[in-house]
Order: structure tokens, then sequence, then C-alpha cells
């Protein structure tokens, strides 16, 4: 059950949540955002998407206060007046991804490999090709070698005999939270991030530099990478209807669909009960 009165800080994820399947947000959506900063409390982007694409990312949540980037692993305070101030950097080891890809491997067969190797505006992930990757402009394909050559902001893997849900769940198995995090955000890929690196992690930077306490934070999401701050947050977990079914049943309300500005729609009402 939602609190009475509202929120000290608001989280949503973008893709699949606040950003539309045609790769837009609403006029609307950003005036009601507005609105929230409006009404003093602070709002944070919480996504996948690493540092790279930082301004795609401020132009899809212009009242983002906080950016929450790659799963957690790079936090941004966007509220200095000079400039922005980067709070989080984490890096997963090349030796340690190899490890684990070798070990996957052994379980589960050839994998398709892509990795996030760098923060640079729009750079391209490297690895191998792959058809249902949806970002094909911003790809590079690389040697295996390439690829492991530095530390990593991210991996991302797939098999072409596993659904995404059992890789993942089949990769969890093998490898323990002390060595990467692990979760999929609904591309078809398993993300691998470095060890203590989600949601809720980077969102508790975001909470610890304003005070605010988990249980008076309400977010939004719709893919398993969701989850940990779902678990986190307590004044409200709020999926779009279009979820993942995991983030439906661990949410405490439903709204409407990514297509249909259900984020705007319920913080709308909330702004006007």
């Amino acid at each position: 059950m939602t609190r009475p009165g509202l929120p000290k800080l608001i989280a949503t994820d973008l893709d699949g949540t606040l950003v539309r399947s045609d790769e837009t947000v609403s006029a609307y959506t950003h005036g009601v955002l507005d609105r929230v900063r409006a009404a003093g409390i602070p709002v944070v982007g919480a996504t996948g998407r690493g540092p790279r694409l930082k301004e795609l990312t401020r132009n899809d949540i212009r009242a983002a206060d906080y950016l929450v980037m790659a799963g957690g692993g790079c936090v941004v305070d966007q509220s200095d007046p000079a400039g922005p101030v980067v709070l989080r950097d984490e890096r997963l080891s090349a030796e340690v991804l190899a490890a684990l890809l070798t070990d996957l491997e052994a379980a589960v067969g050839p994998l398709t490999v892509m990795v996030e190797g760098s923060d640079e505006h729009d750079a391209p992930l490297w690895g191998d090709y792959h058809p249902a990757w949806p970002y094909q402009d911003r790809f590079e394909a690389r040697t295996r070698a390439e690829c492991l050559s530095h530390d990593v902001i991210k991996a991302f893997v797939r098999t072409a005999d596993h659904h995404v849900d059992e890789l993942l769940e089949t990769a969890r198995q093998l490898v323990g939270p002390e060595v990467a995090s692990l979760t999929q955000a609904g591309l078809g890929f398993v993300e691998i991030c470095p060890p203590g690196v989600d949601k809720a992690s980077g969102l508790t930077v975001v909470a610890d530099r304003l005070g605010v306490d988990p249980a008076d934070v309400l977010v939004f999401g719709d893919m398993p990478n969701d989850l940990p701050m779902f678990a986190w947050a307590g004044w409200s977990r709020v999926a779009v209807s279009n979820a993942h079914p995991l983030v439906r049943a661990a949410a405490d309300e439903v709204t409407l669909r990514n297509d249909d500005d259900g984020v705007a729609v319920y913080l709308d009402r909330l702004l006007s009960r």
C-alpha cells in the first residue's frame, strides 16, 4: 500500500516504461515530470543504458536531477549548477569476465558476446554480430580477445538454444553475486555487470546524497533489471501494464502501458489528489 501524501524521491526506468515503443517521450509526460520537480520531488532516471548514451537519456527525461545508468554502475548528479558530477563509475574486470564466460560456455554452449567498454558519446558496443540486437547503428564487430582487452562497463550474452530468462537462471547458478551482477532488460541478452551493481545500489547513492529513506521512494519499471529497485523502494513500486510477469508480480500497483504514458498518468493523478 502506498503511504499518504507524496514520496520524497521518484525514480523511473526509461525504455519500456517511460519511453514509448516508437522511442519517443510525449510532451504530456515531460510536462508531468516538470510538475513533479516543481512540487519539490527530485526525479531520477534509472536505466540500463550506459554512460555513452547520456545525451539521449537527458533528452528522454529532461526533468531528471540524477541519472542512474548502466544498471546502477554509473550515477550522475545533474543538479549541480557547475555541471554534472559523476558519483559512481564501476567497471567489471576483464579477467573476471573472461573466466565467467569460459565457465558459462562450458555449461550452455557457445555464446554471442558483446561488451560496453567506452563511456564516450555514442560509442559502439563491441563483439559478436547478432541480428536480434536492436541497435546495430551503435555496434562494431570485434574479436573476443579485443573485447576482453580492458575492463568493461557491462557485457551482454545470449545463446541460440536458451530463452533469456532460462539463460539468466542458469548463469546465476554458476556465477555468484560476489563475482558479477546478472540481469536482463528485455533485449534478449543476459547483462553482466560489476558485482554489487544494480539499480537499487545506484539509487542508494542518490538517496544517501539527498538524505532520503528508501521507504519514501516511488519507483516505476517493466523488466527484471528493475526488480532490485522494486525490492529497495518502499513508498510504492509501480509496474507498467506491459511489464515482465516477474515485475508485475513484485509491484504494489500497475499503471497503463508505456505507449499510453502510464508513468505520467499515475503521477498526474498523484499530484492532483
